[in-house]
């Protein structure tokens, strides 16, 4: 009896083990969709039209639900782009219905007059 109960407190005691890295496995490789973009604005944009193109992004979560997150704070910025920005898709389903909705659009018509150039990354697991 007593190597019963050994055996089933040692096989419990493994499965504690593995539960914080199945958990760290799961939350460290989220199915959704990192849209990154790095961009340039033209030389002409003014900071007003730099910010309301910012601003916009932060506003597309509320208008377009499949956009969970979004970052518009350059902290580091390589080559000759001076800006980035990031939106996290629920899935790839909604990236791909996001291109040519109604909120990228209507954003579209501050971010597009401002943008010189840019460089997109769109990354899941």
């Amino acid at each position: 009896m007593i190597k019963k109960s050994a055996l089933i407190l040692t096989v419990a005691a493994c499965l504690l083990m593995l539960a914080p890295a199945t958990v760290s496995a799961q939350t460290t490789t989220p199915s959704s969709v990192i849209h990154v973009v790095t961009v340039s604005w033209k030389p002409d944009a003014t900071p007003a039209q730099i910010e309301a193109a910012l601003a916009g992004v932060r506003a597309l979560p509320a208008s377009f639900p499949g956009i969970t997150r979004v970052w518009t704070r350059t902290v580091k910025a390589q080559g000759d782009r001076t800006h980035a920005f990031v939106m996290e898709f629920a899935s790839e389903k909604a990236l791909s219905e996001y291109a040519g909705s109604p909120a990228q659009k209507e954003w579209y018509k501050v971010y597009i007059p401002a943008r010189l150039a840019s460089t997109t990354f769109d990354i899941s697991n």
